[in-house]
């Protein structure tokens, strides 16, 4: 499967222009079957999520959902979610046709105060599409290697992230060691540009069970990048180093 990071310059607030700047992303690079956008997509990394949500049908959904089945591809990020009362990070999988499938951010970024308004997700979330088993995840979750520990359940991880540019050696180093360690494909999806707090300069990369970068954004623009999945090179790479045997049990206590 061909997978196409879109490397956003997202407008604070802007949910139509987001959308907008997105889509014609994804025309200008047809025939890939996932398209996957930054965290907080439409309207930038809000803290403060009042006045920024959607609720569960909102508009960004609808949109994904349109473009899906226009495209014929899945469509993969993150929006701020208002549902039953809770604000929520919410990692939307959108495919064409189904009913999609969602992912609430678990690791709240307290250094930047989303854990003082946003609830944190409780469910380790993998969605199969096109043969292919993707775990989702968001941001601040890279720096958590124990809750994305492959236990044999996907094939390749998704990260969508607004992760700045002060701290982008770290990106960089965690999306490779994720790969390595889980013998499993990445997919990590940064913005650029400026937001109320940060500066961002994207490092956006598709990297391979070895740690090798198949494809990467170019630095601080509005990019898009695009590479395979080959899921019967990993099949024949796991099966000839079966680290993933070898690994040890654990299990993750949850607050429901």
């Amino acid at each position: 499967m061909n997978v196409t990071v879109l490397q956003q310059n997202i407008v604070w607030n802007k949910p139509l222009l987001n959308r907008q700047n997105a889509e014609t992303a994804i025309r200008m690079n047809p025939g890939s079957g996932l398209y996957v956008l930054p965290e907080m997509f439409s309207t930038g990394f809000a803290t403060e999520p009042a006045g920024f949500a959607e609720d569960e049908q909102g508009e960004t959904l609808h949109w994904m959902r349109q473009i899906s089945h226009e495209t014929g591809a899945a469509l993969a990020g993150s929006v701020v979610v208002q549902s039953q009362g809770h604000y929520y990070n919410r990692f939307y999988f959108v495919c064409p046709d189904q009913e999609p499938v969602w992912y609430d951010k678990r690791h709240l970024f307290a250094y930047g105060g989303e854990d003082k308004h946003f609830t944190a997700g409780t469910r380790r979330v993998v969605v199969t599409y096109g043969g292919i088993r993707f775990l989702l995840q968001v941001c601040y979750d890279l720096r958590f290697p124990v809750f994305s520990r492959n236990r044999g359940d996907y094939d390749a991880i998704l990260y969508v992230a607004n992760w700045p540019e002060s701290r982008i050696r770290v990106w960089e180093t965690l999306l490779s060691a994720r790969a390595i360690e889980n013998q499993c494909y990445i997919v990590g999806v940064n913005r650029v540009g400026r937001d109320p707090n940060c500066t961002y300069c994207g490092g956006s990369a598709i990297i391979d069970p070895y740690g090798h970068f198949l494809a990467q954004c170019q630095r601080n623009i509005a990019d898009t990048a695009t590479a395979t999945i080959d899921l019967e090179a990993l099949m024949a790479f796991r099966k000839k180093f079966p680290v993933l045997a070898d690994a040890d049990p654990f299990t993750i206590k949850t607050v429901q």
